[in-house]
């Protein structure tokens, strides 16, 4: 398989997952233009489009793609029936087309209906987990983006994290602001300070990284439940998750 970024809008990323057939999946497509670009630059034919959920920027090149592949199937959650779906997926569901077989995670939180696509190790998760950050909490609730996010952790380290946007500076810079000890946020903070400064992109990212670099990934850490003053043993890791979240969302 071939994965191949694809940038869009001001931070999005459309990913384009290519067999050794030539044929490809295309996953939330936030404009046209650019896939039609690259599958044409790589005689690629496409066979279906995935959709993790329904905010404009993950879906509004559906239209345009369906207008030069007419049958394309377009797979995604009840919530993306507006945006042009013509299958209707949901937890524990497989889209199997071709060399491609992709397990359907439920991933509410970000949006109810969010849903992710896994197929080892590729996991495209639109905006539930970044690299070293997670989504905003616009329709769900912390609990159901903290479970959200336990169920992408348990999945295997060699994971490719592949989510929809480029925030992992940001996303870095806060998790420093919040724990300036830990040397493993320290690091790659310079690391990504200076591959972002060439313009290069910083995914997709092995979850095996996240675990070390993400705090979302750490509320069982005792030295990260000291920084967040948070002076209870075992304290439940879903208030620690739903802390982090609103220190972020005011960051």
């Amino acid at each position: 398989m071939e994965l191949i970024r694809v940038p869009a809008l001001n931070d999005n990323y459309i990913w384009v997952l290519a067999d050794n057939q030539h044929q490809c999946i295309i996953v939330d497509p936030a404009q046209a233009d650019p896939v039609l670009k690259i599958i044409t630059s790589k005689k690629l034919t496409p066979v279906a489009i995935l959709l993790t959920h329904h905010h404009n920027d993950h879906t509004d090149g559906v239209k345009g793609l369906l207008k030069v592949f007419s049958t394309l199937p377009v797979f995604g959650p009840k919530e993306t029936i507006a945006k042009g779906i013509t299958e209707q997926v949901n937890e524990g569901d497989n889209v199997a087309i071709g060399q491609f077989n992709f397990q359907v995670l439920a991933l509410p939180g970000h949006t109810l209906g969010h849903i992710g696509f896994y197929q080892a190790p590729y996991l495209f998760c639109g905006d539930t987990l970044f690299s070293a950050g997670c989504g905003r909490i616009f329709e769900g609730t912390p609990e159901q983006m903290f479970q959200s996010i336990q169920k992408i952790a348990n999945l295997p380290d060699e994971t490719l994290i592949c989510c929809a946007h480029e925030y992992t500076l940001s996303n870095l810079k806060f998790a420093h602001h919040i724990w300036p000890e830990n040397m493993a946020i320290t690091q790659y903070l310079t690391e990504v300070t200076t591959a972002r400064a060439k313009q290069q992109a910083t995914l997709p990212s092995l979850l095996k990284k996240e675990r070390n670099i993400n705090i979302f990934l750490q509320c069982d850490n005792p030295e990260l439940q000291q920084k967040l003053k948070i002076n209870i043993p075992n304290p439940p890791l879903r208030a620690v998750f739903t802390l982090l979240r609103q220190l972020k969302d005011q960051y």
